[in-house]
C-alpha cells in the first residue's frame, strides 16, 4: 500500500498554551534527528498535528520503526489523502481495502471533520462511506461496538484522510524541553528504565558509570556501552562519564565495617556524580532505585545515601513492582542486554551481611578513616568520556 502522508499527535503537548511553539520546534528537531540517513519524506509541523509527507513509501518502515521511539509522539497514523471530494474519498477507501479480502471482517466508519466548511455533516459521511463499504465488499460486515477494524476518515482542509491504525508513541515530551541531568547507570534492569521514564518528561540524559576493573571486565562496560546505544535510540546521544572505583572500594575495605562496605561506596558514587554534574551544569541526579529491592535501597539507607548531596535526586522507580520494571525494560529494548551475566562494580567485595537500618552518625564515624575529598577528587580527574550514539 502507497501511503501519502503520515500523522502525529502531540498529546500531552496540546496541553501547553504560551511556550506550545518551542515545544513543537524540538519535537520537529528532534524527529529529523532520528530519521537522518533517511529519503523520501518532508515534514510540515502545525500546531495541532504534524505531517510527514512522503514522497515514496522506499522508508516508510524505517520512519515507522523510528517514530516509535520518540519522546513527545502521542501517536500517529500512516494514511491515504483522497481529495476534498467523496467520490475521490471511496476510490482511496477501495485502495485501502485491498488487504482486507482475504476473509470476512467486521468494520466501523469512524469519521471527523475538523474542516467544517465541507459539504457533508459527519453522520451523512458515515452513511456515504458505510454504504459504499456494504455494496461492494460482501466479506465485510459492520459492527459498530466491536468492529475487527476502523476505517477512520478526517475531513480536513488538506484533504481527505483515511487511515486503519493508531501506532502507540512514547507519549511525554520531547526531549531536551526540562533540562538535564546526570544517571547513575549500572549495567542492571533499573537505570535504564529509569533513564527512558526520564526523557520521556524531556530530560536530556548524561550518564555515569562506575567500574572497578581488573574485578570488572571490559565486556561489562561493553554492556553499559550497547544499553546507551539503545537509549541513544530514544534521546539521542549520550554522552558517558566512566570512573574506575577500585580504589576507594579498597580503602573502604581497608579502614571501615564491613557490614557498611556497600552504603559507603554508594556515598561516594553520589559525591563523584554531583560533581560531575556540577561540571557539567545537570540539575539533578537519577537513579534505578527501587524502594526495599536490596539492602541499600531501604528508606534508612537511601536517607543516609542523598545526606551526602545536595542536588535533587530522582527515583522514577521508587515505587514500582519489579516485574513492571522488567516489562518496561522488555518493551524499551534494553532487558536482554541487562540480563547478560557481567559483574558490575557493585558486586565487588559485597559484604555477606550489609547493613539495612543504618545510623547517619555512625557511617560518618565510619568514614573519618578516609581522606573523601582526595578519593572523590581523583575519581572525577581521572574520569574517561564516551560519547555513544544509537545503534
Amino acid at each position: 500500500m502507497e501511503y501519502s502522508h503520515i500523522i502525529i499527535r502531540y498529546g500531552e503537548l496540546t496541553l501547553k498554551s504560551g511556550n506550545r511553539n518551542e515545544f513543537l520546534k524540538k519535537l520537529t528537531k528532534n524527529i529529523r534527528y532520528n530519521l537522518k540517513g533517511l529519503e523520501g519524506f518532508h515534514i510540515q509541523t502545525k500546531r495541532d498535528r504534524m505531517y510527514i509527507h512522503l514522497d515514496s513509501n522506499k522508508n516508510v518502515e524505517q520512519i515507522i520503526s523510528k517514530l516509535k521511539k520518540v519522546p513527545g509522539i502521542h501517536n500517529f497514523s500512516p494514511v491515504l489523502r483522497a481529495k476534498l471530494d467523496v467520490e475521490d474519498a471511496k476510490k482511496v477507501i477501495d485502495n485501502l481495502l485491498q488487504t482486507k479480502l482475504d476473509k470476512e471482517y467486521t468494520f466501523k466508519i469512524q469519521t471527523k471533520r475538523p474542516n467544517k466548511n465541507f459539504e457533508f455533516h459527519t453522520n451523512e459521511l458515515n452513511n456515504i462511506f458505510g454504504s459504499h463499504v456494504l455494496i461492494n465488499y460482501k466479506n465485510l460486515k459492520v459492527n459498530v461496538k466491536q468492529p475487527d477494524f476502523i476505517i477512520n476518515v478526517e475531513v480536513r482542509s488538506e484533504g481527505i484522510f483515511i487511515f486503519t491504525d493508531f501506532i502507540k508513541g512514547v507519549g511525554g515530551f520531547p526531549v531536551n524541553t526540562s533540562s538535564k541531568a546526570l544517571l547513575l547507570l549500572s549495567g542492571g534492569i533499573d537505570s535504564p528504565v529509569a533513564a527512558w521514564m526520564m526523557a520521556k518528561r524531556g530530560m536530556m540524559i548524561e550518564a555515569i558509570h562506575f567500574h572497578s576493573y581488573p574485578y570488572t571486565s571490559p565486556r561489562a562496560q561493553q554492556k553499559v556501552e550497547d544499553l546507551c546505544a539503545t537509549l541513544a535510540g530514544y534521546m539521542g546521544t549520550i554522552r558517558m562519564h566512566v570512573v574506575n572505583l577500585l580504589p576507594i572500594q579498597e580503602e573502604i575495605v581497608k579502614n571501615c565495617p564491613e557490614e557498611e562496605t556497600t552504603l559507603l561506596v554508594r556515598r561516594f558514587m553520589m559525591r563523584i556524580a554531583e560533581s560531575i554534574a556540577i561540571r557539567k551544569k545537570d540539575m539533578m541526579l537519577i537513579t534505578g532505585e527501587d524502594l526495599g529491592q536490596v539492602a541499600s535501597q531501604t528508606a534508612e539507607a537511601l536517607v543516609v545515601t542523598d545526606s551526602v548531596v545536595k542536588m535533587p535526586v530522582m527515583r522514577p522507580l521508587i515505587a514500582m513492582d519489579k516485574v513492571d520494571i522488567m516489562d518496561k525494560a522488555k518493551e524499551i529494548g534494553t532487558y536482554d542486554i541487562s540480563i547478560q551475566p557481567y559483574e558490575d562494580c557493585c558486586t565487588v567485595f559485597l559484604p555477606k551481611h550489609p547493613v539495612t537500618k543504618p545510623k547517619l552518625s555512625k557511617i560518618e564515624k565510619s568514614e573519618e578513616a578516609l581522606d573523601v575529598e582526595a578519593l572523590v577528587s581523583a575519581a572525577v580527574d581521572s574520569a574517561e568520556v564516551i560519547d555513544i550514539t544509537p545503534r
